[in-house]
C-alpha cells in the first residue's frame, strides 16, 4: 500500500508535490471505520482517494508520472529525464545542458503486513543523480539503508558546440563516475555493483540489480512496483485499451465467480456472461433476464459504452479488493453516474483487503464529507498564467469541518480551487 509519494519537475507539475493516503491520527477516522486498514506495525492506511479538477488541470499527468517511474523498473536501457517529460518552464532552450531537467521521485510503501519502504531517486538529462533504498519494521522506528548510489562526477561531450537548433539535432555523450555505499558494499553485492559503476557509462536501476542479485527487500520492492502497481491512464476508451494489451491476468480474473458480482453493480438484470477466449473485451456476450424470466445476449460491442467500459474497469476492482492492488483510475467514472461511482466505492472500502483505489474525476458529486475523510479528497489546479499544475488536500483546509454542508459550492465558487475559473 502506499503511504506518501513525492515528485517534481514533470510535465505540468514544476514544484513539489506531496500525496499521502495514511489516515488521521485524529478521532475522526472513527466515523469511517470501513474507509482505512490498520496495520499490525502502528499505521492506518486509508483504501481510497478521490482526485478532482477542471479539464486540462494536470489529473491525467500525476497518474502518468507513476506510470514514468514503473517504467524505469520495466525496462533494463540507461534512466534518464527527457526533455518532453520535463516541466516546460524550465526547458528555456533546446540545449538540455541549459535547461532544469532534475526529476526527484519519493515513494513510501507499506508491503507485507510488516514492512515499510522507502525509496528515493533523481535523475537529470545525463542519467542518475541519486538513488536510495530503506526499509524498517516497524511505524516508530527509524529507516535502516539498504543501499544509496551517488553520482560523483560527470562530463558531457557535445558535438554541436551547444548550439543546437532542435531537440533532435542533440548529440551529446556523458561519461559517468558513482559512488555506492550500503552495508552490502562489501559482499559479492556490492562488489559486482561497485565494478558496474565504475565502468563510466549510464546504468539502469540499482534497486534493480539488488533484486536480481537476491536481496530480498530488492526483489519484494521490485515486485510490487513491476506487478502490484497498477496507474491506468488511457487517451482511448478503456474497453479498446484493454481489449488491445490482452493480459492474461485479465482472463483469469473474468473466470473467477466473484468478478461477476462486481459487473453487475452497472446493472442487475445481469445474471451471466460468456467470455470469448480471443476478444474478451468486444465479442464476450452479455446475459440478462427479464421480468417474466426468460433470458437474452447480447455481444459486448453492442452494449451500451457505460457497461463495455466498466466491464473492463471491473477488472481494476477485483485487483484492488482481492489481489491487493494499487490502482490508480483517470476518470473512471466519465462514463458512470453518480449512484453507481459511489456503489464502487463502498464496495471497495466494505471489504478487508490491503489494496488501495485512487481515481481521477470531475464528478463533484463526490465532494462528500459523509463518505471521505478530508484526507481522501484531492484537488488538482492549473495556474492560467504559468500553466503550472498544483497539488493538495481538502485536509489543507481547517476551516472547513465535517459539520459543513456548503463544499460543493465552495468548489464551484472556486474557493477551493481545481476549478477553471480561478
Amino acid at each position: 500500500m502506499i503511504l506518501n509519494y513525492k515528485f517534481q519537475n514533470f510535465m505540468s507539475f514544476r514544484e513539489n508535490v506531496e500525496f499521502s493516503m495514511l489516515a488521521p491520527k485524529t478521532k475522526v477516522k472513527n466515523r469511517f471505520p470501513n474507509n482505512y486498514i490498520s496495520s499490525d506495525i502502528g499505521i492506518d492506511v486509508l483504501k481510497t482517494a478521490v482526485i478532482i479538477g477542471e479539464n486540462a488541470g494536470g489529473k491525467s499527468n500525476f497518474v502518468r508520472s507513476l506510470s514514468y517511474l514503473q517504467s524505469f523498473f520495466l525496462e533494463t536501457e540507461a534512466v534518464k529525464a527527457y526533455r518532453n517529460i520535463v516541466n516546460a518552464n524550465n526547458n528555456h532552450d533546446f540545449c538540455p545542458k541549459k535547461n532544469t531537467t532534475l526529476q526527484s521521485f519519493n515513494i513510501e510503501i507499506f508491503l507485507e503486513r510488516d514492512t515499510l519502504y522507502l525509496y528515493q531517486l533523481e535523475i537529470d538529462f545525463v542519467g542518475i543523480v541519486k538513488e536510495a533504498f530503506y526499509f524498517k519494521n516497524q511505524a516508530k522506528n527509524k529507516y535502516k539503508k539498504i543501499f544509496s548510489m551517488e553520482r560523483k562526477d560527470y562530463t558531457i561531450e557535445c558535438e554541436n558546440e551547444n548550439q543546437c537548433t532542435s531537440s533532435n539535432k542533440c548529440h551529446t555523450q556523458a561519461t559517468i563516475s558513482y559512488l555506492l555505499n550500503g552495508p552490502e558494499s562489501e559482499n559479492k553485492i556490492g562488489e559486482s555493483l561497485e565494478k558496474a559503476a565504475n565502468k563510466e557509462k549510464s546504468l539502469g536501476l540499482t534497486i534493480t540489480k539488488f533484486a536480481m542479485l537476491g536481496n530480498e527487500h530488492a526483489i519484494a520492492f521490485t515486485n510490487w512496483i513491476k506487478n502490484d502497481l497498477c496507474p491506468e491512464t488511457n487517451m482511448i476508451n478503456y474497453d479498446i485499451y484493454k481489449s488491445m494489451k490482452g493480459e492474461e491476468e485479465d482472463f483469469r480474473i473474468l473466470h473467477d465467480e466473484r468478478y461477476l458480482d462486481i459487473f453487475r453493480m452497472i446493472d442487475h438484470s445481469i445474471i451471466d456472461f460468456k467470455v470469448d477466449e480471443e476478444k474478451p473485451f468486444s465479442k464476450t456476450m452479455i446475459v440478462r433476464k427479464k421480468q417474466d424470466g426468460s433470458t437474452f445476449s447480447r455481444e459486448l460491442s453492442q452494449d451500451s459504452n457505460g457497461v463495455r467500459e466498466f466491464f473492463a474497469w471491473a477488472v481494476q476492482i477485483f485487483k484492488v479488493v482481492y489481489e491487493n492492488k494499487i490502482v490508480f483510475a483517470d476518470e473512471m467514472d466519465r462514463v458512470l453516474n453518480p449512484i453507481l461511482s459511489d456503489k464502487v466505492i463502498s464496495y471497495i472500502c466494505g471489504k478487508k483487503h490491503f489494496g488501495q483505489f485512487i481515481f481521477t474525476t470531475h464528478n463533484v458529486l463526490h465532494l462528500d464529507l459523509k463518505n471521505y475523510m478530508k484526507e481522501q479528497i484531492y484537488f488538482i489546479t492549473k495556474d492560467i498564467e504559468t500553466l503550472e499544475s498544483e497539488l493538495y488536500s481538502l485536509a489543507d483546509f481547517p476551516e472547513i469541518r465535517y459539520e459543513t454542508t456548503k463544499i460543493y459550492e465552495f468548489y464551484m465558487k472556486g474557493i477551493l480551487g481545481g476549478t477553471s475559473i480561478e
